[in-house]
């Protein structure tokens, strides 16, 4: 069971994504916020990271360059999620590290079709390398 770290600071959004990959049968890691992302991402050594972008202590920006950094989590594939759709913050994230940037809002179902896609893709990748 692939293994995803959301890293979101409104706990209501952060327990509904958590429950729709539950639901969509992924083990799942709640953080609060970026520096908490950074922290867990090392223990947990997830299969995805999925990170919102506007968090306190950390952005995700931020955590995802310090993951990318870091040897034991660089290989880790990393998803914006947010509501900042605009193309410079698109291209922020992608240039900071990230996969993908889906923004919200976004259907539980939708999210988790796109988090197997990803998986699948990265894996493919991976086994490119």
């Amino acid at each position: 069971m692939p293994k995803i770290l959301v890293a979101e600071d409104e706990r209501d959004i952060r327990e509904l994504i958590g429950f729709a990959l539950r639901f969509a049968e992924f083990d799942v890691v709640l953080a609060e916020n970026g520096a908490e992302a950074v922290e867990k991402a090392s223990l947990e050594q997830p299969d995805l990271i999925l990170l919102d972008v506007r968090m306190p202590k950390m952005t995700g920006y931020e955590a995802c360059r310090q993951l990318k950094e870091n040897p034991a989590t660089s290989n880790i594939p990393i998803v914006f999620l947010s509501a900042k759709g605009q193309e410079s913050e698109i291209e922020q994230g992608l240039d900071s590290g990230a996969m993908e940037y889906i923004v919200k809002p976004f259907g539980p179902a939708e999210l988790a079709d796109q988090v197997k896609d990803i998986l699948q893709r990265a894996k493919a990748s991976a086994e490119c390398e």
